[in-house]
């Protein structure tokens, strides 16, 4: 099966992609791209498809860049000599690179400026984007050249509001940053409350200054054929996950 790349029109010219877990050479739980390597999938087969995106991306597998995702609100400039570092944005200015992020129903955003020519990339999940991982992603894009009403900023497949049910403890904390925070919630079974998790990273996106800012619209939980999730695999009672890839580069 060949890959799924979902796209959108906002990075183009940019070569980029959010990838599916089709076309991928791991099986059972795995089955399909799944590019985590802190996964419990065997390590060959993550390298394989690691490799199938670098050659999507038109690039050696050693151009694909990442970090030590820790649900922070740190970015990073690429340095493809280093070992990942803790952070959860990536940025460079470096025509070759390619920016990784994993996730599997946190959000992964693509950033690009594409007239000065830098880019990034942020693994914002519901505490990173609380803390500000999508701000500092674009600060340090700024610190390389771009300008954030020039930057386009795209928020891929991701957990819905309508699969991702939290508890009142969990919507104290976005309250207690921002009383206007509310309007992301909506009420569930008793004390519980859905959470949109796209559109507050949308807003924060807005807030922050950026040119554009989109959702592609695409739920990891309810479309288990395409996407990885863990809040999926946890209620099926599954030991592990897959992790989603997406990427850019310039």
């Amino acid at each position: 099966m060949t890959l799924e790349i979902l796209t959108s029109d906002s990075l183009s010219p940019l070569r980029h992609g959010f990838f599916t877990r089709r076309g991928g050479a791991s099986s059972g739980i795995f089955s399909g791209l799944n590019c985590g390597r802190a996964s419990s999938d065997q390590s060959e087969i993550v390298a394989i498809n690691r490799a199938r995106v670098a050659g999507a991306m038109e690039a050696e597998p050693d151009a694909l860049c990442g970090i030590h995702q820790v649900h922070s609100a740190r970015a990073v400039v690429a340095d493809p000599d280093a070992p990942p570092v803790q952070a959860d944005g990536i940025v460079t200015d470096r025509p070759g690179l390619v920016l990784s992020v994993l996730t599997a129903d946190c959000q992964p955003v693509l950033f690009a400026d594409a007239e000065a020519g830098v880019i990034g990339a942020a693994h914002a999940g519901w505490r990173g984007a609380l803390d500000g991982v999508l701000e500092a992603t674009v600060e340090a894009m700024e610190a390389l050249g771009a300008r954030r009403e020039n930057i386009a900023a795209v928020i891929g497949p991701a957990i819905s509001q309508s699969a991702y049910e939290v508890g009142p403890e969990f919507m104290d904390d976005f309250m207690a940053e921002d009383q206007g925070n509310a309007r992301f919630f909506a009420n569930g079974d008793g004390d519980r409350y859905h959470f949109d998790l796209p559109g507050y990273g949308l807003h924060r996106l807005r807030a922050a200054g950026v040119g554009h800012a989109e959702w592609i619209r695409h739920c990891t939980y309810s479309d288990p054929d395409r996407f990885f999730s863990y809040r999926r695999a946890t209620h099926h009672g599954e030991a592990d996950y897959g992790r989603l890839i997406s990427a850019i580069r310039l």
